[in-house]
């Protein structure tokens, strides 16, 4: 393999010069901050967040790496791993030239990021069982070929994706394989960041949108070589990750032991769940998950999900999505939130 990140970047982006925030121009402790034109007095809340945060948020950063043993200068924080996704297309894929690869049915975000920076999408579905069609990659990877993206466990099927499918990628495409692990804690599967001083084409994404229970923080990680993450760096807005988002994930990371604990409670109950839906006669197949939801094919999954709206509980319709034909999504709940599900569905 022949990978060199510099032959990857665009022009613009090598030659980019970030902006210049006021709090990156010194070093140092400071009482009187008059550079950032912000309101001296305050905010009219009981906390106040009249200073701008920290651009690079190494207080939460270092706290993620006694978490998860990668050092600060491999971690990017995002708005949401939807802002890291946008950047990789940003900074890597020329406009109207460059392509990257999508392994449908697969998180729908890809293909809209792709669409939003007028990049070409070669659609290369998965086969049985959800797994990647090596050939069919292989055969679809050219010289503008910037990006594959790789989600495991996969939205909305559930399945890990196979681990030597993904390192075959890793060691044979000269552009960069993204694999999204936004599901990873619920999975058996070991995490790719394991792997990021083996290869440096590999961009690693996790969230603490779901195990973490911070989906309305919107705070996305991307881990990967310090070069990629300069990238990264460059191309953000300065202050990507506000003040409250930041003070309020450093308190949610030092609570492991309770996101532990939910994590078991919730793979329990997703095997419940799995029982108690293989007894319905219009339930057609449940396929194996590694996630916090289970993609579950009916006969009609139109009036299932019909059904379910009108008794006020809302699953994922994801019928009309290619290999999904007939299928719902259906998050683990609590127990009781699963329990009335349950017996919702007794009287479809």
């Amino acid at each position: 393999m022949n990978f060199n990140l510099q032959n990857l970047l665009r022009e613009n982006i090598k030659n980019l010069k970030p902006y210049s925030s006021a709090r990156d121009e010194f070093q140092g402790e400071a009482s009187v901050f008059l550079d950032a034109n912000e309101n001296a007095y305050g905010s009219p809340l009981s906390k106040n967040f009249n200073r701008y945060p920290d651009p690079l948020q190494l207080a939460v950063k270092q706290k993620i790496t006694s978490i998860k043993g990668v050092p600060p200068r491999n971690i990017f924080l995002g708005n949401g791993s939807d802002e890291a996704i946008d950047i990789l297309f940003r900074s890597f894929c020329r406009p109207g030239i460059d392509n990257v690869i999508l392994v449908p049915p697969t998180y729908g975000m890809y293909q809209v990021s792709a669409n939003i920076n007028d990049i070409e999408v070669q659609n290369i579905p998965l086969i049985a069982e959800y797994q990647l069609n090596m050939e069919g990659i292989a055969e679809a990877i050219n010289l503008n070929t910037k990006l594959i993206f790789v989600c495991s466990p996969n939205n909305p099927t559930g399945n890990s994706i196979n681990r030597e499918d993904v390192e075959t990628l890793l060691a044979n495409f000269n552009g960069i394989v993204v694999v999204d692990e936004a599901y990873i804690n619920y999975s058996r599967q070991k995490s790719f960041i394991q792997e990021l001083t083996e290869y440096g084409n590999l961009v690693v994404l996790q969230t603490l949108s779901k195990a973490w229970g911070l989906a309305g923080l919107r705070i996305g990680m991307a881990f990967a070589s310090e070069e990629i993450i300069e990238v990264f760096n460059r191309v953000k807005p300065p202050y990507n990750i506000n003040e409250a988002s930041q003070k309020l994930a450093l308190q949610a990371l030092g609570n492991v032991e309770q996101v532990n604990g939910w994590i078991k409670e919730t793979l329990l109950e997703r095997d419940k769940l799995v029982l108690g839906l293989k007894n319905f006669s219009f339930v057609l197949e449940i396929y194996p998950s590694d996630a916090n939801f289970i993609l579950v094919k009916t006969v009609s999954p139109r009036e299932v999900y019909q059904f379910l709206v009108e008794r006020g509980i809302i699953v994922r319709d994801r019928s009309k999505v290619e290999l999904c034909e007939g299928c719902l999504r259906i998050t683990v709940g609590t127990p009781a939130e699963n329990k009335q599900l349950l017996t919702v569905l007794e009287g479809f």
